[in-house]
């Protein structure tokens, strides 16, 4: 049955319905046959949009168009959804120090260790491989789920139906609506790829486990439609999620190794430094001058020198040999603002470098990225430069000749103890 007509069709019963109510009762009636009448031509429209959507998928990857419906038969929005990814009010005040609070703390900083201990040897590998520090990987995946305790609850399939065709009137709803519309396609793909269908599939489904297919789409997410230990988006797990166990499926929900391998990974293909620092504190003196650069822009803008020049940095920290880094690396203001205790509005500056930038990539939010590199320094990150001081430092320590290899040295095999 044409789609427009059944709308069409339960409009007019239940208007019907309504002429035929006690008079006394017809404002109530007529409300709730309103409502009703909304909330179906919703679902209505809603289901024609999974559809449209579903059959762009099967015809630009071959993939025959039942196979994909049968995953998506019981999909249903989930209200509440809408809610969670609403922005703040105006009068929210972004708040540095809660926030901090909240992710750099006993519970998350225990657990760390914890899982730091029972996948040492592996992460120890990875660390050598990718150049990305075992501290970040582990403050990451601690950071994201406290190492898999808090993944979500929602079913992804109905989390991103949700976001993609029924995304709260924002401004930015349009642009909102387009982003989750191709993480829906990008986990169709990720599922039929999973369950070990063809692509493209040349218009069969030879191979595919259905039952897989649909656990996949069925799989917790967040309310986002983030997945497993380090909640990757599907087009995320697609791109840079590795098979770190070797088991030849890629698992972020029940395999550490997988995670820790893809965490590596992402860091790694978006730009990671390895031996150079995240950040470098602004001198009490060069405050002034910081607030005057700081214009939330997340790019590297102003190189090392320059910010020495204006006093917001020590010279010290544009020579490698003191831990900093090269005076013409490239550095941008990072500003965490926060009320202090009196509601008055302060701000946190920080010099973020290329490796905080990259952070960044993994989540968009400045507190989220120093929250990383404070909760990696809580485990025994250093946040400098691993070049050697002197040619004496290189003999005594051979391995410390790189930022890779630094890692390797037995002080840097287990976390902190507090």
């Amino acid at each position: 049955m044409n789609i427009r007509f059944l709308v069409s069709s339960i409009v007019l019963a239940l208007l019907l319905g309504a002429c035929s109510s006690n008079p006394t009762q017809q404002s109530n009636t007529t409300q709730a046959i309103v409502n009703q009448t909304e909330e179906a031509v919703s679902e209505a429209l809603f289901s024609e949009n999974i559809h449209e959507l579903l059959a762009q998928v099967a015809q630009t990857q071959e993939i025959p168009l039942p196979a994909l419906e049968s995953g998506f038969l019981d999909v249903k929005t989930i209200p509440s959804i809408r809610k969670l990814v609403l922005p703040p009010s105006g009068t929210f005040k972004k708040n540095w120090v809660a926030y901090r609070k909240r992710f750099v703390e006993p519970v998350r900083l225990k657990a760390g260790k914890a899982f730091w201990e029972q996948n040492h040897a592996f992460l120890t590998q990875v660390e050598q491989e990718s150049g990305v520090p075992a501290e970040i990987i582990v403050a990451i995946i601690g950071i994201e789920t406290i190492y898999g305790r808090q993944t979500g609850n929602f079913r992804v399939k109905d989390v991103l139906s949700t976001l993609a065709f029924s995304y709260p009137d924002t401004p930015n709803k349009a642009v909102r609506e387009r982003l989750f519309k191709d993480q829906l396609k990008e986990l169709i793909l990720m599922c039929w790829s999973d369950a070990g269908g063809k692509l493209p599939a040349k218009n069969g489904a030879q191979g595919l486990n259905g039952a897989r297919f649909s656990a996949c789409l069925n799989q917790n997410s967040s309310y986002a439609g983030a997945i497993g230990l380090p909640q990757f988006m599907p087009s995320s797990i697609r791109s840079f999620a590795v098979d770190g166990d070797g088991d030849g499926r890629i698992d972020l929900r029940q395999s550490p190794k997988d995670a820790i391998a893809s965490v590596a990974n992402f860091m790694k293909q978006h730009g990671w430094e390895p031996g150079m620092p995240i950040s470098f504190p602004v001198l009490s003196s060069g405050i002034a001058e910081a607030k005057l650069l700081a214009d939330g822009e997340p790019k590297l803008k102003y190189s090392v020198e320059e910010l020495i020049n204006k006093g917001i940095l020590k010279p010290e920290q544009g020579d490698l040999q003191t831990g900093g880094v090269t005076p013409q690396s490239k550095a941008f203001i990072v500003d965490l603002p926060y009320p202090d205790t009196d509601g008055s509005d302060q701000v946190h500056y920080v010099v973020g470098l290329n490796n905080f930038l990259t952070i960044v990539q993994y989540n968009r939010s400045y507190f989220y990225a120093q929250s990383v590199a404070e909760f990696a320094e809580a485990l025994g990150y250093k946040n400098q430069s691993a070049v050697p001081t002197s040619n004496t430092a290189k003999e005594a320590k051979p391995t410390e000749t790189s930022g890779a290899k630094t890692k390797k040295s037995k002080a840097k095999k287990k976390p902190k103890q507090s």
